[in-house]
């Protein structure tokens, strides 16, 4: 028999993007709604390198959130050819910094600052290591030559499997799998290494980007990907394997940014998060193991304590609007127009 309510612990994001600015004030308060705590990305302009730029950053994202809300902005660090090691350990040290983010240069939105070779980064790793620091990864390469859809599973042999092999006590996370590569590397890796997976992952193919033309808001990076691969990485999420867990990658662009002639990777996700991941959950018959995906596997991976307090879901139609916000805010969330079977009531 079906149920027609769920209750489960606060849950966390393990990786949104709450921009800066205008922006930041227009999106912030979704992800508090939802999420106790959320792994915030530090792909600003200029990126977020410093102990002094993360504070600064947290203070902004909790100035913009609603009085009432209850959230803490977990911050990283933007790593670069010239990281500083130093400055990065007494950043986690005095908790600043909860993880290190590595963008290959020039691989997504605001990453020209990225990392060129990853061996500018061995002294940097070597220390984290050290400390316990996670290493949060957007795996791609960026080779030209190398056709979009493959990046990932590129990065995986040439670049991953040796960093784990040169840096076995590092704790890696590889943010927003696509691939049945990456969900076969993180199950069968060992203990340090885990992965964020995105609600838009679990549901859609490479065939949503051309649906009846060209559609810019199922563009992200990440592409989507074939469907064999979506269904790799939505069996590993519903699987209750720890090694998985949510991680929105909730990342907003104003329509006019996103209906242009250069259009912006990302998928603003986060006001209907929770819903869009429990829908895949209860299709595939595995409800039992969403509080883990969503409530418990980051929290212990990052080894941070488990929240408290409850969010309620009733089985009951939500509408998602075309639109949200207006001016250069205006966002096309996703499931934009389509009606999804949970919402979260409490």
């Amino acid at each position: 028999m079906a149920r027609d309510t769920l209750t489960i612990r606060r849950p966390d994001d393990w990786h949104v993007h709450l921009r800066d600015g205008e922006m930041l004030a227009a999106v912030a308060g979704a992800t508090a709604r939802q999420f106790a705590r959320a792994i915030v990305m530090p792909n600003l302009t200029p990126p977020v390198t410093t102990v002094a730029a993360a504070i600064a950053y947290r203070e902004r994202i909790l100035a913009a959130l609603p009085e009432s809300a209850d959230f803490t902005p977990l911050m990283t660090c933007y790593l670069t050819d010239a990281a500083d090691a130093d400055e990065i350990a007494r950043g986690h040290r005095e908790g600043v910094f909860t993880a290190c983010k590595l963008y290959p240069a020039h691989a997504t939105t605001n990453s020209a600052h990225g990392v060129t070779d990853i061996r500018n980064l061995w002294p940097t790793l070597d220390r984290m290591q050290a400390i316990g620091m996670p290493l949060l990864i957007h795996g791609e390469v960026t080779d030209r030559t190398v056709d979009i859809f493959d990046r990932e599973a590129v990065f995986i042999d040439r670049i991953l499997t040796p960093l784990v092999a040169d840096f076995p006590g590092l704790k890696v996370v590889l943010e927003h799998i696509t691939t049945e590569q990456a969900a076969h590397f993180v199950r069968d890796a060992g203990p340090t290494i885990a992965a964020t997976i995105t609600p838009q992952h679990l549901h859609l193919n490479r065939n949503a980007l051309f649906d009846g033309g060209l559609r810019p808001h199922a563009y992200c990076l990440p592409v989507v990907k074939r469907e064999r691969h979506r269904l790799a990485v939505r069996a590993a999420a519903v699987s209750g394997n720890p090694k998985f867990f949510l991680g929105t990658d909730s990342a907003p662009h104003g329509v006019g940014r996103k209906e242009s002639d250069c259009g912006c990777a990302g998928i603003y996700n986060a006001p209907f998060a929770l819903e869009s991941y429990l829908a895949a959950f209860d299709e595939d018959g595995a409800i039992d193991h969403f509080e883990g995906f969503a409530s418990e596997h980051g929290a212990r991976f990052y080894g941070l304590p488990l929240n408290q307090g409850t969010v309620m879901l009733e089985r009951r139609p939500v509408a998602v609007p075309s639109r949200i916000g207006a001016g250069a805010t205006e966002l096309v969330p996703f499931h934009a127009g389509e009606t999804l079977g949970w919402q979260m009531v409490a």
